[in-house]
């Protein structure tokens, strides 16, 4: 456009695929045009409460720590940025694994590995140490690895404070994810929304 600064012509370029990337579609996409922001806060809270009781369920009749707070801002994503790449499930399921792997290896370096959880125990140096390190470690790999997803924050937090410590509970913890990741994909291609099997067509990696 004749007279148009170039950073503002590269600000608009940005503001332009980010509308293109938010773009709503199938059931979701018709509830907006309809009732508009209603319509999509009914399509996220059907979305997230059918999730959340899928994982619920599963965690109520195996008796295993399938249902913890990280998969909440997980389930946000899923539904309220279906087409994120933050939202994929290349970066949910490599996203979790990893705060899972920093958070054991912070438990292993500051020797809590038998250690009861922050609850009991209460806050310590080395517990302080291990919920930093955790979380740092978490942020720098996902990025290197260009996966990122947010709410691994909580997730390695889980671990590293000892909340979920043992090998058993962090594979539960892992199935749960994958068991919400699967939910979510379900729900939104039933809905219409073309989530990727894997990943983004929109990431660069």
């Amino acid at each position: 456009m004749r007279g148009e600064h170039p950073r503002e012509a590269r600000g608009l370029q940005v503001q332009g695929a980010l509308m293109a990337a938010e773009e709503r579609r199938g059931l979701r996409g018709r509830l907006v045009e309809r009732f508009g922001g209603g319509g999509e806060a009914l399509y996220t809270f059907v979305a997230c409460l059918l999730a959340l009781a899928v994982s619920g369920l599963a965690a109520y009749f195996t008796k295993q720590p399938l249902l913890f707070p990280s998969l909440g801002p997980t389930a946000f994503l899923f539904f309220e940025s279906p087409m994120s790449p933050q939202s994929s499930p290349r970066n949910t399921l490599i996203g979790h694994l990893v705060a899972v792997l920093a958070g054991a290896a912070s438990l292993a370096i500051f020797g809590l590995l038998n250690d009861p959880s922050v609850l009991i125990e209460g806050v310590t140096l080395a517990r302080v140490g291990a919920g930093a390190l955790s979380l740092a470690l978490t942020g720098a790999v996902l990025l290197l690895l260009k996966s990122s997803h947010p709410p691994t924050g909580a997730t390695t937090l889980i671990v590293s404070l000892g909340l979920l410590r043992t090998p058993h509970q962090m594979a539960a913890l892992i199935c749960g994810v994958l068991l919400l990741t699967v939910a979510g994909w379900v729900l939104n291609r039933a809905a219409g929304e073309p989530v990727p099997l894997w990943a983004s067509k929109d990431a660069t990696y």
